[in-house]
């Protein structure tokens, strides 16, 4: 199928992102490809990838091994299908299913999931379907990712996530229901007078109960730029 919206951005060190009227990328991605820091030697997926945002950081910042990237909507894969050509990537993996029928050819050592933020049926969605199957849990919910993560990440393997703060003990319920125990959570402000907009989580397969509450981290500096730790999450000077 062909599609007429495509345009591109660079993320830099040659990589460039192919995004659509409905499958873009917003800070989030960022937070969570920092927040999960793969490693040289990891075997990573990342669920709900769209437009392949997340696998292309950490491809970027981290050179993992490999990383499949799975998504059920055909145009984000394409997308992310595109970008790869483009960039002349060939670690990360597009895989076109849903990801309660996926399974990895290896077990994994790190997943990375932004799923839908919104429970089904609550709040107006949009007229797209394609934008409200993203926002709202349609066709995944947290309870899926979490039983993805159980089948397919190694023992002691982690599972991040991001969504929003009212969402943290449906997280937390559901990884404990897949044994997998809440680690890390930290959450993200836009400045220190401000509640969190966003939170993130990191639960470690077959862990012993302790969870660790990091620092918060804040977007904006006091005069309204970035601040020094999204500068380097955003690799600027």
């Amino acid at each position: 199928m062909t599609y007429n919206d495509f345009t591109f951005e660079s993320l830099g060190e040659g990589i460039e992102i192919c995004i659509s009227d409905e499958h873009r990328f917003g800070t989030d991605a960022f937070l969570l490809a920092d927040f999960s820091a793969g490693r040289h030697k990891d075997i990573c997926a990342d669920l709900c990838t769209g437009s392949g945002i997340i696998a292309l950081l950490l491809h970027k910042f981290y050179k993992p091994q490999k990383i499949y990237a799975v998504e059920i909507q055909e145009k984000a894969h394409e997308q992310l299908k595109v970008s790869l050509e483009r960039s002349k990537i060939d670690t990360i993996q597009p895989v076109l299913g849903d990801l309660n029928d996926w399974r990895s050819e290896k077990e994994l050592d790190l997943i990375t999931c932004n799923p839908p933020y919104k429970i089904n049926n609550t709040g107006a969605k949009n007229d797209s379907e394609a934008v409200s199957i993203a926002r709202h849990e349609m066709l995944c919910t947290i309870d899926d990712v979490c039983r993805c993560a159980k089948k397919n990440l190694k023992f002691g393997g982690r599972l991040c996530i991001c969504n929003r703060p009212e969402r943290l003990c449906d997280i937390m319920t559901a990884m404990r229901a897949s044994g997998i125990e809440p680690k890390r959570l930290r959450t993200v402000h836009k400045n220190p007078e401000c509640p969190p907009w966003l939170i993130l989580v990191e639960g470690k397969k077959g862990g012993k109960p302790f969870v660790q509450i990091e620092k918060p981290l804040y977007v904006r500096s006091a005069d309204g730029g970035n601040s020094a730790e999204m500068k380097r999450i955003y690799g600027l000077p």
